[in-house]
Order: structure tokens, then sequence, then C-alpha cells
């Protein structure tokens, strides 16, 4: 791609750097030059080592484990662009951190996914750029503009590739069904749904009923992201009672919290595949993943907004 003037430039906190690096080669730019780092008694410490008066500023900064220490970098390098007169500032978050706490559903709860679009406001953010979201209304959080892009396009056309015969795609429960029906309907086949129960707060579910005829097909699986593992791995299973010959698994984001390695290394999937927008370590993958870039998706939206052009352009084809 051909480089583009120096106006634009793109930061990286810790949690990603491998990301930031390859966007700024699909983009032909040098990598932003900060310093993020903790001091001996834990606080956090950012300088930009470069003049970004009146300048484009992207930061690339998903919000993974450590949550809150990448949150906290974040939020201080978006304060320190402000301080240092960056003409716009744009937090890009590959994957929004506490999106799952989007509303009250137990009495005396918080909406942390409201609280962290606050301090992105607070902060001096101008504009979130971000990848599938765990709930749409998330976006209305804000006072700014969200682009919220999809990494189903990578996904499917990775599927499509494989010339699957009989293949049945699987929402493994109700609340991700719409972006489901986007996958089955870019691989022309037909949808079906895990019905499920969450018990408690643990991050297990019970997973209750298949919705659809599975009978016979290859069953893909698709969440917008896999934490612990235990629902899709339990959704395989139940899947393969209902009679499917195979079961493939496609997510956005790979949490890979806890035990979930081990536990989808031992599922009935025969291929797990992920992006790479939350950073996924070689002692986290097994044999059965397959990880798929998003720099060239991330890049792509960050011209665009940089030159004023349409994002949902990119997902019109």
């Amino acid at each position: 791609m051909v480089s583009i003037h120096d106006e634009l430039v793109v930061f990286s906190g810790n949690a990603h750097p491998e990301l930031t690096h390859s966007v700024c080669e699909y983009l032909g730019i040098p990598d932003g030059q900060a310093e993020v780092f903790k001091f001996a008694n834990d606080n956090t410490f950012v300088r930009i080592l470069e003049n970004i008066r009146q300048r484009d500023v992207f930061i690339v900064q998903p919000i993974c484990a450590p949550v809150n220490d990448h949150l906290m970098e974040l939020l201080i390098m978006i304060d320190a662009c402000k301080r240092a007169s960056a003409g716009r500032i744009t937090a890009v978050m590959p994957y929004y951190g506490y999106g799952r706490t989007d509303k009250k559903d137990q009495p005396r709860v918080p909406i942390t996914a409201r609280l962290v679009a606050d301090l992105l406001t607070a902060a001096g953010a101008d504009r979130v750029l971000t990848v599938d979201l765990h709930a749409p209304q998330v976006q209305g959080f804000f006072n700014m503009p969200v682009d919220e892009l999809t990494a189903v396009p990578i996904l499917t056309q990775y599927f499509a590739d494989k010339g699957i015969e009989d293949l049945v795609v699987v929402a493994v429960d109700i609340g991700i069904s719409k972006k489901a029906r986007d996958v089955a309907e870019r691989l022309s086949a037909p949808l079906a749904i895990i019905e499920k129960r969450r018990t408690d707060n643990s991050g297990q579910s019970e997973l209750m009923n298949v919705i659809g005829d599975v009978e016979g097909k290859v069953a893909l699986t698709f969440d917008d992201e896999i934490d612990t593992g235990g629902t899709v791995a339990n959704a395989a299973q139940a899947l393969l009672d209902h009679g499917v010959k195979q079961v493939f698994c496609c997510a956005s984001h790979a949490v890979l919290s806890r035990s979930a390695p081990q536990t989808m290394a031992q599922s009935a999937f025969t291929e797990i595949v992920v992006t790479d927008t939350i950073p996924i370590g070689p002692e986290k993958r097994n044999g059965k993943f397959t990880v798929l870039p998003v720099a060239p998706l991330l890049g792509e939206a960050i011209y665009r907004i940089h030159k004023g052009l349409s994002v949902g352009e990119m997902f019109n084809n």
C-alpha cells in the first residue's frame, strides 16, 4: 500500500504491540514512538516520544488480560496525547473489555461497559474503533463516533475456501443468533441455535436444546468470543449427540481464560478458528487453533477514518 502523509500516527500500548506493528506495515508508516511502563510503585507512566501536535492519533490497545492494567494504560495514553495537543485521538480497541457487563440483569450490579465508555470520554478520546462488540447497544453508551468492525467476513471466507458440504452454522446462544445468521448467509448454509441457560456468575452454563436440523451435517459453531471454553465445548458435544458428522468452531475473540486452552484441546472440535484481536501466546495454542490476522481490517478502517472515507463501505461486498 502506498505510504500516506505524516499527519497520521499509530501508537501501541503493551497489550498487543505485534498487532500495532502489522497495522503500521499495512499503512506504510513507522510505528508511533512512546514509552509505556510501570514504576516500582506499580504506577503506569507514559511518554510520547515524537511531536503529535495537531496530528491524527490512533492508539491500538485491546482490553484483554490483565484487563485493568491495559485499560489504565489506554486512558493514560489518551490523556498524554491530549495534553500533547493531538488533533484527534481514536481509541482502537480490537477487543472491548467489560463489554459483557452491558445491562443490569441482577440487583445492585454495575453497567461497567458504560463506565468504560465514560472513562474513555473523560480521558479525552474523540472516537472509538472496535471489532465485534458483545452487545451492539454498547455503541449507544458513547457520545462520540463509534466504528464497530466485524471479523465475520474474514472467518467466513476461510470456511468458504474449504468448500465444506452439508454445512450448518450454529449460534451457541440466542443472543448471538443475528450475527450467526450473517455467517450462515455468507456461507449459503442453514442456521441452528443452541438454547442455553447460565446458572450463575462463574461463566458456566447449562446447555438446554438444539433448535434446527443438524443431523448428518457438518456443524460450524459461531460466537463473538471464547472465554473459559466451557460453553462452546459443551455445544460441540451436544451437536455430536444430535448426529452431526463433524464440528468446527469460529469466534472473533480468543479470550481463553483459566483452563480454556486445555478445554478446547480436549473438545470435540476438528478445528478452532479465531482472529488475533487478542494476543494468543504459544502456551495457549494447540494443534486445533488457526489464528487469522485482523491487521488489514483495522489498517483499512484507520486509513478511511483518517481520509474521511466511509468505513461501512468496507463490508458492502
